[in-house]
C-alpha cells in the first residue's frame, strides 16, 4: 500500500539546506495499522506531508495506494483519505453539508455522498447531528467527523494525523474502537501518527520510529520493547543522602547495566526483574537502607524511545522547516 525508497526532504532555514528527511525506506502492505513516531523535529510531519502529495520531495521513491507519489500526484488523492491534527471542518457549517460537499470534491453525486455520509454518521456514532454545527460538538464528535470526511470517498488508505490530540480518556478509548473498526470491519490500510505512546501500543500492528530524519527502527510493539533488553527497577529512596547507597546496590545484581540516578530515583535494567525485586530488598535491609517506594516492570515503548533516541517521544525539539530550498 505504500513502499518508500530514499524519500528525502532539504529545506532552506536562515540561508542554510536543512536536510529534514534524509532517506526514508518504509512499506505498509495492506490491511495494516501502521503507527509512524517520532520526537518533534525528527522528520515525522514532513514524511507525512511528502507521502499525502502535500510536499514534493526532494529525492527518492515511493507508491502510495499503487498510484507513484512524483508522476501520479492526483491518482494518489483520488484513493487516500487524510485527517489532519487541525481538522477540516468549518465551525460554522452544518457537519452533514460538510461531508456531501467534500463527497462532492471527488465526483460522487449529492444523493450517493448523502447516503454514503448518512451510513457513516451511524457507523461513527454521529446519529442525529446532520444539522449540527461542527462549534457546538464535542471533542470526540468533531473528530469523528473528521474521520467521515476522510472516508467519505471509500479510500484503500487512510492517514491519522494525531487524531487523538485533546480529547478526554473516554473519547480516545471511544476513538480507538472506531479506528480498530476502519481495518477490521472495511479493510482499511491506517497510517497513524501519535504522540501517545499508549495508543500506539493498542493500535498498531507495527511500528516505525523516525529521528534525524531517518527510520531507526520498526517492528511490532512488543518486538521494540524486546530490543530494550532487561525489566525496568525503580527504587525511590527515602532519604538524599542513601541514593548513592541505593544506585551501588542496583549496579551489583547479576547482569545489571549501570543504574541512572534521577534525584531521589534510582533506575536500572536487570535481566530478571522479579527475582532481582527480592535480592534488592534483603541487600536493602541488610543495610539498614529504607525506601519509599520499589517496583519492576517490563519496558514500555518510552523506554524504546529512550534507548534509541535519548529522549521521550514527548521532549520539545526544533520545529520541522516550513520554507522550502530547490535542489
Amino acid at each position: 500500500m505504500i513502499h518508500a525508497r530514499g524519500l528525502a526532504r532539504t529545506f532552506r532555514k536562515k540561508k542554510q539546506e536543512v536536510h529534514a528527511v534524509v532517506g526514508v525506506d518504509l512499506d505498509v502492505e495492506a490491511g495494516e495499522i501502521v503507527g509512524f513516531l517520532g520526537p518533534n523535529g525528527a522528520g515525522k510531519t514532513t514524511t507525512l506531508r511528502m507521502l499525502t502529495t502535500l510536499l514534493e520531495p526532494t529525492a527518492g521513491t515511493a507508491t502510495v495506494a499503487s498510484c507513484d507519489l512524483i508522476t501520479d500526484p492526483v491518482g494518489v488523492r483520488r484513493r487516500i483519505g487524510y485527517v489532519s491534527q487541525s481538522g477540516s471542518t468549518a465551525p460554522e457549517a452544518r457537519a452533514g453539508e460538510e461531508v456531501v460537499d467534500h463527497a462532492r470534491l471527488y465526483g460522487m453525486s449529492t444523493a450517493e455522498a448523502t447516503e454514503r455520509g448518512t451510513q457513516l454518521f451511524r457507523e461513527l456514532d454521529l446519529d442525529g447531528l446532520w444539522e449540527r454545527q461542527p462549534k457546538a460538538m464535542s471533542g470526540g464528535q468533531r473528530r469523528r467527523l473528521d474521520i467521515a470526511v476522510g472516508l467519505i470517498h471509500v479510500p484503500e488508505l487512510v492517514f491519522l494525523d494525531e487524531p487523538t490530540t485533546g480529547l478526554d480518556p473516554q473519547a480516545r478509548a471511544n476513538l480507538w474502537q472506531h479506528i480498530r473498526g476502519l481495518r477490521e470491519e472495511r479493510g482499511t490500510t491506517v497510517f497513524l501518527t501519535t504522540h501517545y505512546l499508549d495508543e500506539a501500543d493498542a493500535l498498531c500492528d507495527r511500528i516505525l520510529v523516525i529521528d534525524h530524519g531517518a527510520i531507526v527502527a520498526e517492528g511490532t510493539p512488543d518486538q521494540l520493547k524486546s530490543q530494550v533488553g532487561g525489566d525496568v527497577l525503580t527504587v525511590t529512596a527515602a532519604e538524599a543522602a542513601h541514593v548513592a547507597d541505593v544506585a551501588r546496590l542496583v549496579g551489583q545484581l547479576p547482569g545489571a547495566e549501570p543504574p541512572q540516578v534521577l534525584d531521589d530515583r534510582v533506575v536500572g535494567r536487570v535481566p530478571h526483574g522479579g527475582a532481582a525485586l527480592v535480592d534488592l530488598v534483603r541487600n536493602l535491609d541488610r543495610e539498614g537502607i529504607a525506601v519509599s517506594g520499589i517496583e519492576s516492570r517490563r519496558p514500555s515503548l518510552d523506554d524504546v524511545f529512550l534507548s534509541l533516541t535519548g529522549r521521550s517521544l514527548r521532549d520539545t525539539g526544533a520545529p520541522e522547516p516550513a520554507v522550502e530550498v530547490t535542489v
